[in-house]
């Protein structure tokens, strides 16, 4: 019975061992699995060297390409604020004259008096002038007495005309003769009016509100409408007007309305806030400079006029033009250019050079401030070149 049932457990029902069924399935399991680490070490010893092909190829072609660091232009530094030198003067000045020849009767004000406009400073006795309009207004009588015989006259002739009684040469005789007597009329009044109103310049009155500055006659003083001699002399202080002369350098940067403070010695630490109001609008071709007036008000009287005083235009920001390193120029035969980059590609552009800085140098003309601009540019850098743009070194990224 043992032998019966090896025999049986041998044998399947294809005539073949049980044991070399259950072989054959694990051997081609076994081939697959050999057949895929092949592979997957084919793949794992082919994928580095096609990296590194790959990266041969790239630096290849990268040696190829000329690899350059820009930079942008940048506005020049502005030097801080303006100082310049200034005068202050008062806002409205002027001299005080005579208009009628007389005496002196009385002056009312004397220096450093606050006067309105209008305001009587000083009375003139002029007893010519007062004979001569009396005079005249006795001269306007007569004119218009004779003016109205020759009414009456002419209109007499006129009516008589009518009837013959007299000539058309007498009627218009009569006619010319009260033409004249109107002119007489209209002179005799011009004249009147004239007196009249240089009897009024014998009080002598403020033409603007202000300080009287000085008072140069007293009374009883002979004075003489030609002369040419200064009674007074009134000034408007509340608003002063500051003279300062820009320089060239920094004229267009100096606008109307643009705020400004005016420093004086003798209050030290103070500023006090001026705006410019106009200027010349021409350099002056002595000093080179352009004449600027400024308004500062003076309500409290802490600032005197006359005073020499600075001017310190502390919001100045000028077109300032752009710069670029001085690395960056590049001089040949076709004069100043730089080398800008735009998708990767060169273009020379010709400047105009301005002020050297050394490390920078101002640029004119030629470049706007989004160019990228090439540093230390290659003896070999050709209009049209594919670059490739990198970073600066370290030592140069803050320059």
């Amino acid at each position: 019975m043992n032998t019966m049932e090896r025999e049986s457990t041998l044998t399947a029902t294809d005539g073949r061992p049980v044991e070399q069924n259950e072989k054959q399935p694990r051997l081609g399991r076994i081939g697959f699995g050999i057949l895929i680490l092949i592979i997957a070490a084919a793949v794992a010893g082919y994928i580095p060297r096609w990296r590194q092909k790959k990266a041969l190829l790239e630096e290849a072609r990268d040696l190829g390409i000329t690899s350059v660091s820009v930079t942008q232009p940048a506005p020049a530094k502005s030097s801080g604020a303006l100082m310049v030198p200034a005068e202050i003067k008062p806002f409205l000045d002027a001299p005080i004259y005579a208009r009628a020849n007389g005496y002196v009767k009385r002056w009312l004000v004397d220096i450093g008096a606050e006067v309105q406009a209008g305001q009587l400073l000083a009375e003139i006795d002029t007893p010519e002038i007062q004979q001569e309009l009396a005079q005249s207004r006795a001269q306007l009588l007569q004119a218009e007495a004779a003016l109205e015989l020759a009414k009456t006259t002419a209109a007499r002739w006129a009516d008589l005309l009518k009837t013959q009684s007299v000539s058309e040469q007498e009627e218009a005789e009569k006619r010319a003769d009260l033409a004249l007597k109107s002119a007489t009329v209209e002179a005799s009044k011009a004249n009147v009016r004239r007196l009249e109103e240089l009897e009024g310049f014998t009080r002598v009155t403020a033409p603007f509100a202000g300080t009287i500055t000085a008072r140069n006659t007293d009374v009883g003083e002979l004075i003489s409408a030609n002369s040419g001699k200064e009674l007074f002399h009134l000034a408007q202080t509340k608003t002063l007007r500051v003279f300062a002369r820009v320089p060239q350098s920094a004229a267009r940067a100096v606008r109307t309305g643009q705020l400004a403070h005016v420093l004086i010695s003798e209050v030290p630490g103070e500023k006090f806030p001026a705006k410019v109001v106009r200027n010349a609008g021409v350099m002056s071709a002595d000093s080179r400079t352009l004449l600027t007036e400024l308004q500062l008000d003076n309500s409290r009287k802490r600032i005197m006029p006359g005073s020499f005083a600075q001017v310190s235009f502390e919001e100045l920001h000028p077109d300032a033009p752009l710069t670029v390193p001085g690395n960056a120029l590049i001089f040949r035969s076709e004069g100043s250019q730089v080398a800008i980059v735009e998708n990767g590609v060169v273009h020379l552009k010709k400047i105009t050079l301005g002020r050297d800085f050394g490390a920078h140098v101002e640029v004119l003309a030629g470049l706007t401030a989004d160019d990228h601009v090439v540093t230390n540019p290659p003896d070999a850098l050709t209009d049209g070149m594919h670059v490739r743009v990198v970073a600066p070194p370290a030592g140069e990224q803050g320059k």
